[in-house]
This record gives structure tokens, sequence and C-alpha cells, in this order.
């Protein structure tokens, strides 16, 4: 059984940083590709960055040049650096595990995708 669990979320003035990591467990072949994806109030869930099992990374434009994404397998662990944080950054951050290639790191739905329960991040101004 594939897990996921979030954690580093909270309350951050804008300019700030956070760093939220997700520990997933479960069968290594269902867990190539990583990533994180936001829920900001009202809106859809859009994608934040990932990283397959290839190592190709991606980022959403909206957060190129402030977030980073990193991966360690050996502790089954993916991180999202946060920095200069904006208040249109405030979201529910989920974490995304499963077997996308490249071509579809983005995607809202894919194949054997794998989701934690989210974490909340406030921007405050």
């Amino acid at each position: 059984q594939v897990q996921l669990v979030e954690s580093g979320g909270g309350l951050v003035q804008a300019g700030g940083s956070l760093r939220l990591s997700c520990i997933y467990s479960g069968s290594s072949s269902a867990l190539e590709s990583v990533g994180w994806f936001r829920r900001a109030p009202g809106k859809q869930r859009v994608f934040v960055a990932g990283v397959t099992g290839g190592a190709t990374v991606a980022y959403a434009d909206a957060v190129k040049g402030r977030f980073a994404i990193s991966r360690d397998t050996g502790r089954s662990v993916v991180y999202l650096q946060m920095n200069n944080l904006t208040p249109e950054d405030t979201a529910v951050y989920y974490c995304n595990a499963g077997d996308r290639t490249a071509e579809y790191v983005a995607a809202l739905q894919h194949g054997r995708d794998y989701w934690g329960t989210g974490t909340l991040v406030t921007v405050s101004t």
C-alpha cells in the first residue's frame, strides 16, 4: 500500500521561506515520480513541481526561481523548498507520487497517481 505524508506547512510572512517534506512508502515501482501540487482557496488544484524517475525536473512558471524540489531516494522523502513566498502561494500543498514520465509530469492526473492529504501553507502580507 502506498502512503504519502506531508509536513512543514504553516503561517509565514510574505518574503519568508518554508520547506515542505513528504515521506512516501510502498511499492518502489509505483513511486518512480514525485511532485507537488497545490489548491488555493476557491481554485482548482494545480501543478507546482515534479521529478520523474528519469530525473527530469519541472516547475510551474509561477514558482520558477523561488521554489526548489529535491528528492532523497534513500530516505524516501521529497522536499519542496519555498523561498520569497507571496500571499498568492497560500494553498494546501499536496504530495504526489506515481509513474509519470517527463511528458506528463505536470498533468493533473495521470496513470497510477497517489496523493497525500495535504499541508496548509498560509502567507500573510
